[in-house]
Parts: structure tokens; sequence; C-alpha cells
């Protein structure tokens, strides 16, 4: 992390068409206690000096909007060369310009700062080279796995015991409260060679083969069964389990859920089923006539993924959820992106109207947290609280959970 100390040593290179902005940038960054400072007046010149063997940035500063070579195409060109250093983008732009041109450059992988407006405010350029780190940043989603074999697969969760088939808990913080109330189950796979494997290396395998509703069974089993232990401990968690919206569409499937959890001695309103808000129903009647079965026994209905899909509005007003869940994408950096936060506003004044508690996915800072529990968002789930983790590994974090810090 850069520190008022070791800012002379950092690298950087400012990339403008204008020499009044350029000059303006390194005076800043010269008052700042910035000495190593390059410049490039377009795209051309400041890819030419990157990957020249001769110089090395840290971090570029660079505008969007350039002739010959626009920023947007530099960033591109940056990814290409394999650029790892810390990258600010500077426009005078539309906000939303901006922040689109922000993303795409998260999305390529590279290490993104954030991004400014101008005229350039030397305390927020200050704030953002301040949280600059050499490494980049950590991963944190699944990287592309290799598939386990479908032997694998139906032996994993056809067998007497499913060791291989394995759960994780990720903790939902009641916000007013700062306790932890519930939590979502999430499938893992405990492969005897490659370790733990992510959903990616079997969920689309399980979907080919026809097998997802069997494994879909096993995880809501032995999900229940985990609800049941805890009850016996005196925890009470309400659990959050995924489910394709076609399941619903099975009369047998209502059956099940009840069955299985009656079996288990678990009272259903302790049980959520999560439904992505991405699928579509298929059969529409069918699905409708399972749902309304378990909203009258009690169970709490979520869809996910909430304004990643494209049916959103239709289903909100065909099927009585309880809960909304906001996607991280409109609620990570929502504090910063006026895309995502009217997104998130919207979002949460539409399940307030609807009675349905709000859920915000994807915190990962003090900013996401406060700006969720000013918009009256009821939890959080994210890394800013806790990562998913298996069951031991949960109780004890409960134990010392403290509260957001």
């Amino acid at each position: 992390m850069v520190t008022s100390e070791n800012r002379a040593e950092i690298s950087l290179m400012v990339v403008d068409d204008e020499l009044f902005v350029r000059n303006i940038t390194v005076r800043i960054l010269n008052k700042l206690g910035y000495r190593n400072v390059d410049t490039a007046n377009n795209g051309d010149v400041a890819l030419g000096k990157l990957i020249s063997t001769e110089t090395s940035y840290d971090i570029i500063i660079c505008d969007l909007n350039m002739p010959e070579m626009d920023g947007v195409e530099f960033i591109r060109h940056a990814k290409e060369s394999n650029f790892t250093g810390g990258m600010i983008l500077l426009s005078g732009e539309h906000q939303r310009i901006l922040e689109t041109s922000l993303e795409l450059a998260t999305a390529q992988g590279l290490n993104v700062l954030g991004a400014l407006a101008k005229p350039l405010k030397p305390d927020l350029l200050e704030e953002l080279l301040d949280t600059y780190r050499p490494s980049t940043k950590e991963k944190r989603h699944f990287i592309p796995q290799e598939a386990i074999s479908e032997d694998e697969l139906r032996a994993g969760i056809e067998g007497a015991d499913g060791e291989e088939l394995m759960l994780v808990y990720q903790p939902k913080v009641h916000i007013q409260s700062g306790e932890i109330t519930g939590v979502e189950t999430l499938a893992r796979w405990q492969h005897p060679e490659r370790g733990i494997l992510g959903p990616g290396a079997f969920i689309p395998l399980a979907e080919e083969t026809g097998l997802i509703d069997v494994l879909t069974h096993q995880i809501y089993r032995k999900t229940v069964r985990q609800i049941s232990d805890w009850l016996l401990d005196g925890i009470f968690l309400k659990t959050s389990v995924n489910f394709s919206i076609n399941s619903f569409a099975d009369p047998n499937f209502a059956k099940f859920i009840v069955d299985v959890t009656e079996e288990a001695g678990v009272n259903p309103e302790q049980v959520i089923l999560e439904v992505t808000e991405t699928q579509v129903m298929t059969n529409a009647f069918d699905c409708l006539e399972v749902i309304l079965s378990m909203c009258f026994k009690k169970f709490g209905l979520s869809i996910d993924d909430f304004g990643t899909g494209t049916s959103s509005m239709a289903q909100l007003k065909s099927i009585p959820f309880t809960e909304l869940k906001v996607d991280r994408a409109f609620v990570f950096g929502a504090a910063k992106n006026s895309g995502a936060r009217a997104i998130l506003e919207a979002s949460v004044s539409l399940a307030k109207n609807l009675n349905m508690e709000v859920v915000a996915e994807g915190a990962e800072t003090r900013e996401d947290w406060d700006l969720v529990e000013q918009l009256g968002v009821d939890y959080v789930q994210g890394f800013y609280c806790a990562k998913p983790m298996p069951n031991e590994q949960l109780l004890k974090f409960i134990e010392k959970w403290s509260g957001p810090h």
C-alpha cells in the first residue's frame, strides 16, 4: 500500500492529449510526493512506452477521450501487454460513460484503482493512489475448472454417504441488529485428488446429463439435516437453498420438500427456497400451483440475482416472493457508481412496496454496507461480513462475531 514515505519510489505515467491537463496532473503528483512521473499525449505514445523494456510503470492515469488511440483502446492494449500495475481513468465525459469504462477495464482483469471526472481534484486522486498495491486484486470467484466425470458425479450424489458433495454456508447479517440470522447453502465437490472444486466443475455437467434434480435433492437433504443438527445445539439460522424455478413444475417436488423437511423435524418457516431471476418458467401454470402450495406451508421464497435478467417484473407480479436478493453487480461499489446505485435504490423501493425483505449480495466494503443500510436493506451477504465456509468454521465464526468492522 502507498504511504507518504514510499511515494517517491512509485513510477507513474499520465496519458492525456491536453498539455494543460498533463502539466496540472504532474504538478499535483509532485506536491503529493511522487517524483517519478512520465507523460504521454495519446494512447499510441503511452503504449510504446509501456511495452518498452526500458520503462516500467506502477500506475497509469489515463484520459478516455483522446485522438488516434483513445483510452478505451489503450486499456485493451494494456491488458494484452500484461500490464499488472494500477490504472486510474480520467475523463470530462458524462459520468455514465466514465462508469461504463471503469466496468470495462475491471472486466478485463486490470488492477483498476478507480475513475475520476475532470477537473481533477487532488484529494480524490490522492485517495485512489493510496489504495494501490503491487499485487493484483484478489479474485473472488472460482477460476474455470475441469469438470468431473459423469461416473464421478453419479457416484457422488447417488452413493450411500455422498461425501464428495459438500456444503458450505455464507452468513446473512441482519443490518439493524448486526447479528447473523441466516445463511445461504452453497455446494462444493470434495474430489479425492483435485481437492475442493467449485460449482462450475459439476453443476453444468449435472444439467447436461439430466442429474440436476437428483443433485438438488441431495443438497436439500444434507441442508435440512444440518439445520436439524443446529437446532439440537440451540442454533437458529434461517437457511436458503437454491433451486431451478422449473423444479416447481413437478407436482412431486412439493411433496419431496415437505416430507424431507418434516422428517428432519425442521419448521418450514426456517427454510427459504431460492430461485434465480434469470431463469424463465417453462410451465407457468404448474409452477405457480406448486409455489402456492409451498407458500401455504410457510416456506420462504426468494428471487436471487435480481436485476440481471429480463423477466423480473413479470415474475414479481406472478409469484408471491417473500425476499428479494439484489445482485452484487448493483451493490459492490454502488456508492461511487450512479447507475448501480439507481438500480439498487429502485430494487429496494420495489421490494418494500411488495412487502418483501431485501438482501444485498456482494457487499465487500464499509461503503457498501453504509449505503445499503441507508437505503433500508434488511440483510447483507458478502465478503465484507464473511465468505462461504464449512459448518465447523461457521460455528466458530458465529461465536466470535461481534458485528461489522
